[in-house]
């Protein structure tokens, strides 16, 4: 799986908005929520090209970028590989985690009874 930090997945997220994308495209869609510099946007999208995270081809004098995997993907694996390190595999755990804070709402709970009924459906 590759790893990309924080500031490299919202660069991410800007391409996930549609691609293939210009440098000067993912500048303008990052610049909608906070404040990013071009050099800064160039630099990033060279380490992800590097990872493999991201592909580019070249049109004229400029490059277009387009991602490796699809977000859902991504999220993912991502999401399995945090309830493997944090919650030893257990799911159970993980959204006990949520639960306890009182972060779950009541359309959380909701939906999580949806796909468990959905998953026992499909699965027996």
């Amino acid at each position: 799986m590759i790893e990309v930090s924080d500031k490299e997945f919202e660069v991410l997220e800007a391409i996930w908005q549609g691609a293939p994308v210009s440098a000067n495209e993912v500048v303008g869609r990052l610049n909608k929520k906070n404040e990013w510099h071009d050099k800064t946007v160039k630099t990033l999208l060279g380490r992800m090209v590097k990872k493999g995270a991201i592909t580019f081809e070249r049109e004229g004098r400029s490059y277009l970028y387009s991602p490796c995997l699809a977000r859902q993907e991504y999220v993912q694996k991502q999401s399995a590989g945090l309830v493997e390190r944090m919650f030893d595999g257990k799911i159970g755990d993980f959204v006990a985690g949520f639960a306890s804070s009182k972060k779950l709402k009541p359309s959380d709970i909701e939906e999580l009874k949806a796909f468990i009924d959905k998953w026992e459906k499909e699965n027996d």
